[in-house]
């Protein structure tokens, strides 16, 4: 099969064109593969499955968590928690995920496995309605709030064209391991919403990302620390009134997750998973511009799982 048939035509037609989707999700299932803890894979791409059964299997492919956490190591988990929001809606990271993520982190050996997000609407509501508050505890991981200005610190962002300095959360300035688990869905300023966006919730000032060229600000910020881990969550996609959505009905279930070390690649096959093209999401080629990786799939040795 052709890296360029990362997508593949499943789904009924009609049900995503009339919202901006095409009628194409990820290509069939690779050939076996020897795994080890030196994967050949650039990315992970898995369809079919629940949330936290799609990530069992995508991580083993990987060479499991402990191909990117050591023991002792202290671990910052970044889901999108942004939304007063029940999972349903799909406005924020489904907390199966995120739960399966925590507890496989620990037994890598974490140290220790937080959790927060400089949240849009009040953070205990959003904790809480999304289910990730209660997911994390139970897998025994450690919430901790983004709403607090005194846990930001003030840093430079030499390489940056517009956000030089921000502030940014203090665990993303002490943790070993830094792992970004965006829920792709509709964006009214950006069209699409993935790993890079994903990233404003890690600072204080989130607005003047809003004010000063937003795509520009969201190619910026990884020029400051980049993830060690992206996952993202296709399990039900917001296809429109994005970010925060309406009803269960601006949804649909894709079934899907991908997974990447480059931030670039995987926003790049989430908007395709879209159906958009990468190049006509602004952002997208400042990132590229900056080196932040590739928007080439058909760079890629992209490993294709079905469940």
């Amino acid at each position: 099969m052709k890296r360029r048939d990362f997508i593949y035509k499943g789904i009924g037609a009609g049900v995503l064109t009339s919202v901006g989707f095409h009628s194409e999700l990820l290509g069939s299932v690779l050939p076996g593969k020897t795994f080890g803890l030196a994967s050949p894979y650039d990315m992970v791409a898995i369809r079919g499955g629940e949330a936290e059964v799609m990530f069992e299997k995508a991580i083993a492919s990987l060479g499991g968590m402990k191909a990117f956490v050591k023991p002792n190591q202290t671990v910052v988990v970044k889901p999108n928690i942004g939304w007063d929001s029940v999972p349903e809606k799909a406005a924020d990271t489904n907390p199966k995920l995120v739960a399966r993520i925590v507890e496989h982190c620990l037994r890598a050996g974490a140290k220790e496995v937080y959790v927060f997000d400089n949240t849009c609407d009040n953070w205990q509501k959003c904790y809480a309605n999304s289910g990730i508050e209660k997911a994390v505890k139970d897998a025994g991981g450690k919430i901790v709030t983004g709403k607090s200005e005194s846990m930001y610190q003030e840093v430079e962002l030499k390489n940056a064209k517009i956000l030089k300095t921000t502030k940014v959360h203090e665990l993303i300035m002490s943790c070993d391991v830094f792992i970004n688990v965006p829920v792709l869905k509709h964006h009214h300023s950006t069209t699409v919403t993935a790993a890079m966006k994903n990233m404003m919730g890690v600072v204080w000032d989130r607005g003047y990302w809003h004010r000063n060229d937003l795509p520009q600000c969201i190619a910026d910020f990884p020029t400051f620390r980049k993830p060690d881990l992206n996952i993202l969550d296709a399990y039900k996609v917001m296809k429109k009134n994005g970010p925060r959505g309406v009803s269960v009905e601006d949804t649909i279930t894709l079934k899907a997750q991908l997974i990447s070390t480059d931030i670039v690649a995987i926003d790049a096959a989430a908007i395709k998973l879209f159906g958009a093209e990468p190049s006509s999401i602004a952002y997208m080629g400042k990132a590229v511009e900056l080196g932040l990786g590739t928007m080439d799939l058909d760079s890629l040795n992209i490993n294709r799982l079905t469940i």
